[in-house]
């Protein structure tokens, strides 16, 4: 490996605005906004838009998608096999 060619690898808080919610971790991400940390030492934050706390599949508010529902929506708007001879009489 080639020394000089990797960013920093450093501790890093990222925080997710919309779920109140903030945790420490190690990563390359740089930030000129610092905070201080409950261990009493400031850290480089990173906001983000959307994290475990808040993405629907992690909290369980995921919409259920009615692919069942659409294929049979389908089939009766488009018959197949109606006619004899295979076609639909359109």
């Amino acid at each position: 490996m080639q020394q000089d060619k990797h960013p920093d690898y450093r501790p890093v808080v990222f925080r997710d605005r919309a779920a109140g919610y903030a945790f420490l971790t190690r990563s390359t991400a740089t930030s000129d906004q610092t905070i201080e940390w409950d261990d009493g030492t400031t850290y480089p934050v990173v906001d983000v838009e959307i994290s475990s706390e808040s993405h629907p599949f992690y909290t369980g508010k995921a919409r259920t998608v009615d692919t069942e529902g659409r294929i049979a929506r389908f089939e009766r708007r488009y018959a197949r096999g109606q006619g004899a001879d295979g076609d639909s009489g359109q």
